[in-house]
């Protein structure tokens, strides 16, 4: 992880702006690039913010070595 890479986001709870460090991001992404999402903990409010992520926002959250999870389809 790039050492003090920092985000600047909005809360979907107090709607304020606020600047996130890349280690307290979590990228999701899914089986179709429409299902990509992040989430980050809000450092005013303490809500847990859960937002879609575009190409752009994908590239940059995993150039700066935030953690990815790929969710797979269950085999059964």
């Amino acid at each position: 992880m790039e050492p003090g890479t920092r985000f600047k986001v909005y809360c979907s709870d107090c709607r304020e702006k606020v600047e996130v460090p890349a280690e307290e991001f979590r990228l999701t992404l899914g089986r179709t690039p429409a299902q990509a999402h992040y989430s980050f903990g809000c450092p005013l409010c303490g809500a847990a913010v859960r937002k879609p992520a575009g190409e752009k926002i994908v590239a940059a959250l995993i150039g700066a070595g935030v953690r990815t999870m790929r969710l797979v389809p269950a085999e059964g």
